[in-house]
Protein backbone atom coordinates (compact mmCIF):
# COMPACT_ATOMS: atom_id res chain seq x y z
CA UNK A 1 0.00 0.00 0.00
CA UNK A 2 2.78 2.29 1.12
CA UNK A 3 4.30 1.93 -2.59
CA UNK A 4 1.07 2.80 -4.47
CA UNK A 5 0.97 6.36 -2.05
CA UNK A 6 4.04 6.84 -3.32
CA UNK A 7 3.68 6.08 -6.64
CA UNK A 8 0.54 8.59 -6.71
CA UNK A 9 2.20 11.29 -5.04
CA UNK A 10 5.29 11.23 -8.10
CA UNK A 11 2.05 10.65 -10.28
CA UNK A 12 0.55 14.00 -9.31
CA UNK A 13 4.14 15.88 -9.14
CA UNK A 14 4.91 14.58 -12.25
CA UNK A 15 1.33 16.61 -13.99
CA UNK A 16 1.90 19.31 -11.78
CA UNK A 17 5.40 19.62 -13.53
CA UNK A 18 4.34 19.16 -16.71
CA UNK A 19 1.49 22.18 -16.13
CA UNK A 20 4.20 24.59 -15.04
CA UNK A 21 6.58 23.48 -17.60
CA UNK A 22 3.43 24.21 -20.39
CA UNK A 23 2.63 27.47 -18.70
CA UNK A 24 6.52 28.73 -18.81
CA UNK A 25 7.60 31.66 -21.53
CA UNK A 26 10.81 29.08 -22.46
CA UNK A 27 10.53 28.00 -26.16
CA UNK A 28 8.45 24.98 -28.08
CA UNK A 29 11.00 23.14 -27.91
CA UNK A 30 12.62 23.37 -24.10
CA UNK A 31 9.25 22.87 -23.04
CA UNK A 32 8.66 19.55 -25.33
CA UNK A 33 12.47 18.25 -24.12
CA UNK A 34 11.31 18.98 -20.68
CA UNK A 35 7.76 17.14 -20.83
CA UNK A 36 9.71 14.30 -22.10
CA UNK A 37 12.43 13.77 -19.70
CA UNK A 38 9.60 13.97 -17.10
CA UNK A 39 7.42 11.67 -18.73
CA UNK A 40 10.47 8.71 -19.87
CA UNK A 41 11.98 9.48 -15.93
CA UNK A 42 9.05 10.17 -13.70
CA UNK A 43 11.56 10.63 -10.67
CA UNK A 44 14.62 11.84 -11.73
CA UNK A 45 12.97 14.15 -14.55
CA UNK A 46 10.62 15.69 -11.35
CA UNK A 47 13.81 16.23 -9.23
CA UNK A 48 16.05 17.30 -12.69
CA UNK A 49 12.88 19.75 -13.38
CA UNK A 50 12.71 20.85 -9.85
CA UNK A 51 16.10 22.28 -9.77
CA UNK A 52 16.76 23.22 -13.61
CA UNK A 53 13.67 23.08 -15.40
CA UNK A 54 11.66 26.43 -17.10
CA UNK A 55 9.40 28.47 -14.67
CA UNK A 56 9.51 30.99 -12.08
CA UNK A 57 12.00 29.42 -9.50
CA UNK A 58 13.81 32.23 -7.85
CA UNK A 59 17.17 30.20 -7.70
CA UNK A 60 17.78 29.22 -11.72
CA UNK A 61 20.83 27.31 -11.66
Amino acid sequence: MLTNVFGLIIFLADIFAIFKIVKSAESTLVKVLWIAIVLVLPLIGLIAWFFAGPGDKALKL
